[in-house]
């Protein structure tokens, strides 16, 4: 799985026109599921994203969590961050999971999030067209991959 995480001032998410999800304060996360992805890639993300320190303490210093800091998280399915360009300019998806496997993936990884957090997760709608508007703080923009965790 693949996570692209901002740290934002507010986000939603647009749906047809309607808000499916919004957030203040917190992280707006972009995930992408590949074939190979499981219960350990989730388990691994979710615990790095709920711990990692970006967040400023009282001196300025990046050194809350979103826990800590009480932010909200919005997750939103993101099928091309496994876009591969290696022919041509024309992106290809074939390494991203068919909508039967990422999707249940994707709610699992939004459920242990929510546990882990003790609140609810906004969501986008799964496989629709949606329209981002984020204000992102920082800028603090970290990319997260469970098969090549650092």
């Amino acid at each position: 799985m693949r996570v692209l995480v901002q740290r934002v001032t507010q986000a939603s998410v647009t749906v047809e026109g309607q808000i499916s999800g919004q957030i203040a304060a917190g992280l707006l996360l972009l995930v992408g599921v590949e074939d190979s992805d499981g219960d350990d890639d989730i388990g691994w993300l979710v615990r790095k994203i709920s711990q990692l320190r970006i967040f400023n303490d009282a001196d300025g210093v990046m050194n809350r969590s979103v826990l800590e800091a009480g932010g909200d998280v919005l997750a939103v399915s993101q099928f091309t961050l496994f876009a591969s360009i290696k022919k041509g300019n024309r992106p290809g998806y074939s390494r991203a999971a068919r909508p039967e496997l990422s999707q249940p993936l994707f709610e699992r990884f939004v459920q242990q999030m929510q546990t882990t957090l003790d609140k609810l997760v906004p969501t986008g709608v799964f496989g629709a067209d949606m329209q981002l508007a984020l204000v992102n703080d920082g800028p603090v923009t970290i990319w997260l991959d469970s098969k090549a965790p650092e």
